[in-house]
């Protein structure tokens, strides 16, 4: 069965700027770099863009998605860590990555012991600010830290771009990515509202763009454009079909473009996933940078809210998993995890018991970015969605 549908020309086109999305992220970079724009490599959906533009640096997403650049990576770190930290520094220690090459610094975060240390390796490789995260979101001293940390971060970039980080600044750039997450979360409502326009495959290339964005405009337009396609077939006969297709949330670790695999074989053993819940999908869009008052403490806050399985304790991400789970009548729960990725691997059991308080099949995979256990995850997938009644 296959993991797509057949879409309306004038969806697909819409579609067709997410899909190749990397070929114009490319091009704008080199126009930023003409116009003198530092370039920020950023690792982790902690970093605050907010205050990177506005100090005139352009962020670019660099996570390691992929399996090849791994065995390079081994050369270094252990083998038993996580797939995407070792792809990560893969693609840095062989060059083989457009997007790290474009970089001129790494915006580096504390999340997890391997990343931390990993970055001390990749400082050799290419200049490394690393912003160091309290693991409690609620203490008042962790909140002052992390504030401290964001400023300390706003001036490590006034350094490099000549651009102080101003008020006006940091609100232009606020307004631009409260859009950014309304429009996101706009697209996924609608899409999930009545049978899904879109599987998830087919959503995965927007929500990873949004760690793409060179310039603000363009992108803004092509994700209303594709919301607008998307509200006009919601509006016309699209929500009278039938769809018997198995709801799916899929949520835990990051999934990319090369990473997706798991996601692939949901929708290609007869399900559709219609939210993902994880960094390069919908966390932390639901959460707007406040325009009153402090701006760069607003910001600082709004990022520490981030429901990530590397806060202690995590409330967050239950309360989300249950909201998504009511909010799009969600059928099936898989929770996906890296191997060697200790916190969402622990987290796990939280998020099983969420599933068993709520009523929702349950499902956890752990595995890395080889192709070797395909067939066996599938056979996996196959028998749990034959228990969704």
């Amino acid at each position: 069965m296959s993991a797509r549908t057949t879409l309306p020309g004038s969806l697909a086109l819409a579609l067709q700027f997410f899909e190749n999305f990397s070929e114009h992220c490319l091009a704008s970079l080199e126009t930023a770099r003409e116009n003198g724009r530092p370039i920020a490599g950023v690792y982790c959906i902690y970093a605050p863009l907010e205050i990177i533009r506005a100090a005139g640096c352009v962020p670019i997403g660099l996570c390691g998605k992929r399996q090849d650049p791994i065995q390079a990576a081994e050369a270094v770190l252990p083998a038993s860590l996580c797939p995407l930290i070792k792809s990560s520094y893969g693609y840095a220690e062989t060059d083989t990555c457009p997007f790290f090459s474009a970089a001129d610094f790494i915006i580096a975060e504390t999340t997890c012991d391997g990343k931390k240390k990993m970055y001390e390796f990749l400082g050799r490789i290419k200049p490394v600010h690393l912003m160091h995260l309290p693991y409690e979101q609620t203490l008042a001293g962790a909140r002052d830290f992390w504030d401290s940390e964001v400023r300390r971060l706003a001036e490590y970039l006034t350094a490099h771009s000549g651009v102080a980080v101003t008020d006006e600044r940091v609100r232009a750039e606020v307004d631009i990515q409260n859009s950014v997450r309304e429009l996101l979360w706009e697209i996924l409502r609608i899409n999930a509202d009545g049978p899904p326009l879109l599987c998830g495959m087919q959503l995965l290339p927007v929500f990873e763009s949004k760690s793409f964005m060179v310039e603000a405009q363009p992108y803004l337009a092509a994700l209303r454009r594709l919301r607008d396609e998307l509200r006009a077939l919601r509006l016309g006969d699209a929500s009278k079909k039938q769809d018997k297709r198995p709801r799916i949330l899929l949520t835990g670790t990051p999934v990319g473009k090369g990473s997706h695999k798991v996601l692939q074989l949901i929708e290609e053993s007869g399900a559709v996933v219609v939210c993902l819940d994880n960094c390069s999908g919908i966390k932390g869009l639901d959460r707007p940078v406040p325009t009153d008052g402090d701006l760069c403490a607003n910001v600082a806050r709004r990022y520490l809210e981030i429901p990530c399985a590397c806060m202690s304790p995590n409330p967050g991400r239950m309360a989300t998993v249950e909201t998504l789970c009511q909010d799009f009548g969600i059928h099936g729960i898989v929770d996906l995890t890296w191997q060697g990725c200790h916190g969402f691997n622990v987290e796990s059991h939280c998020v099983s018991e969420g599933a068993q308080r709520l009523g929702i099949p349950f499902l956890h995979i752990e595995t890395g970015y080889s192709e070797s256990d395909t067939e066996q995850i599938r056979t996996r997938i196959e028998a749990f969605l034959e228990s969704i009644v």
